[in-house]
């Protein structure tokens, strides 16, 4: 495999925020990931969103605020 056809990784960020009693609460999630081949930019974002949740299942549809999702080789 050539450095060309290896799989990128990403670094990605999530900001979410859900209306509390009395406020609301908004919560970060950063991390890295190697997207599957042939995903789409969309298909990690859901993937990312789905771990989300299941890691955090309060934040179930919770409003995205911020997203972010950049190759994490500088």
């Amino acid at each position: 495999m050539t450095t060309a056809e290896q799989p990128r990784e990403y670094h990605f960020v999530l900001t979410v925020q859900k209306p509390a009693s009395g406020g609301y609460i908004v919560a970060d999630w950063s991390g890295y990931l190697t997207p599957e081949p042939g995903w789409t930019r969309h298909d990690t974002y859901q993937a990312i969103r789905a771990e989300h949740v299941k890691q955090n299942p309060t934040l179930a549809h919770a409003g995205v605020l911020f997203f972010s999702l950049e190759p994490n080789q500088l």
